[in-house]
């Protein structure tokens, strides 16, 4: 007879103790300080970025039947990418020489921090908002970052993108995504953040700055895909930890991690009182068969 797969509860007892352990730490792998970066209120900003920032829009669709070209010139639309994996959404223009080249190393960085591969769990978008940017710029930044991030397969999975003014306005307007260009140097005062999307297309998830914790960002990615990638260690964590749309991070519920805590310690109980009896019974049994 096949025996069944047993659960192990010195196993999740461990990962409990991983949970409380990072849920009281100021710099555990959800919490302490982050680099999140929330845009002042517009009557509190200069008058060059009156009109910079990021307005949320979770759960909104992007416009999917937008067009753009792709890095090698080819004619192509945002549903093209989406439909099986959730995506990573960087808006950066290929000229910039300040905060675009942060955001897209940030971004090679914590792709490369993470287990999961790109192309296989998810796909990545760079799509430029400047629309003077050309393919040939777009073919130059992606040898650069797919070469930083440096996992097989990653020319298939991470594409980058440029556009006409149109289908750039109603990109950015959809994610929130505001910029203002300077008239005299015409380089773009913009913010710095990433996006997780569903397959489907919609904003999951906004992500600040220009370091993006691995840790988060797979969660993240989990979530987006509705637990279908991802492994169990995901999901108690997803349960265990909330995402704060207002800071951009995950961070501890400490209800569901009391909850989970006690059922995993009743079970190691039960588990231990268990094989208890049964070390006692066999004992029984052999000093039995030495009396007859």
């Amino acid at each position: 007879m096949r025996r069944t797969k047993q659960w192990n509860p010195g196993w999740l007892a461990l990962v409990l103790v991983v949970l409380s352990a990072s849920a009281w730490s100021q710099q555990g792998m959800f919490g302490g300080s982050g680099n999140g970066i929330m845009s002042p209120p517009s009557n509190q900003r200069p008058p060059k970025l009156a009109n910079v920032g990021i307005q949320q829009n979770l759960n909104q669709k992007l416009p999917l039947e937008l067009t753009f070209r792709d890095e090698t010139g080819k004619s192509v639309q945002l549903r093209d990418y989406f439909g099986s994996k959730p995506v990573i959404l960087s808006l950066a223009y290929y000229n910039c020489q300040m905060l675009c080249p942060e955001v897209l190393s940030g971004l090679a960085t914590a792709l490369k921090g993470m287990s999961f591969d790109a192309g296989k769990e998810f796909d990545v978008l760079t799509v430029s908002f400047d629309p003077h940017d050309t393919p040939e710029l777009a073919a130059k930044a992606k040898r650069e970052y797919v070469r930083r991030y440096g996992r097989k397969g990653a020319e298939q999975a991470w594409h980058f993108l440029t556009g006409k003014p149109d289908a750039i306005a109603a990109l950015t307007k959809a994610t929130g995504f505001q910029y203002q260009q300077d008239g005299k140097t015409g380089q773009y005062a913009h913010t710095t953040a990433i996006m997780i999307l569903t397959p489907e297309g919609k904003i999951s998830q906004y992500y600040y700055g220009v370091e993006y914790p691995p840790k988060d960002m797979r969660l993240g990615l989990v979530a987006a895909s509705k637990n279908k990638i991802g492994n169990l260690t995901d999901s108690i964590l997803l349960y265990c930890y909330h995402y704060d749309p207002a800071t951009g991070r995950y961070g501890p519920v400490i209800v569901r991690i009391l909850r989970i805590s006690g059922l995993a310690t009743m079970l190691f109980l039960g588990s231990f009182i268990a094989m208890m009896i049964r070390r006692d019974s066999s004992h029984r049994g052999s000093g039995e068969e030495r009396t007859t």
